[in-house]
């Protein structure tokens, strides 16, 4: 019978390194564009640029790896979570839980922008106590984002 803390030891979650760059880079992408159908795929590799040059560098990263093959990150600046991804072939198994959990571990409080479209997303958040606050339209996509809050306590 297996155990599914076998498949746990397995895991193991990890400071991000400058040289997980093009392997996170490729996890966020593709998970980006397949999360966000509603928005042109072009958008997400206009993006790519400041997500290498600015949001990773500026972010406290975590990576989320299995046999060393990275299957996750979640980025954290000040009290805001501005990125959870797990590559689409790892989901449906926890490991945004566990990426969640662990930035909860390091935060008191955490906000988060989220499309209101992107159901899957705001199910998962809302499922993890976080609350939306408001509600505004994306100047870049036109959608409308939820931004979301978390407390301890």
């Amino acid at each position: 019978m297996d155990s599914p803390l076998l498949e746990q030891d397995l895991i193991m979650l990890r400071p991000y390194q400058p040289t997980d760059s093009d392997t996170v880079l490729d996890l966020w992408l593709k998970a980006s564009i397949q999360a966000h159908d509603f928005v042109p795929e072009t958008f997400w590799y206009e993006q790519l640029p400041a997500m290498r040059e600015l949001y990773l560098p500026q972010a406290e990263t975590l990576v989320l790896e299995e046999n060393g093959h990275v299957l996750g990150f979640a980025s954290l600046r000040e009290q805001r979570l501005a990125a959870l991804f797990v590559s689409p072939s790892a989901q449906g198994r926890g490991l945004g839980r566990q990426l969640l959990d662990e930035a909860k571990r390091r935060r008191d409080n955490l906000e988060l922008g989220v499309y209101r479209a992107n159901t899957r997303a705001v199910a998962f958040y809302r499922a993890n106590d976080f609350m939306t606050l408001e509600e505004t339209r994306d100047p870049h996509t036109g959608q409308t984002e939820l931004t979301m809050h978390w407390s301890r306590g």
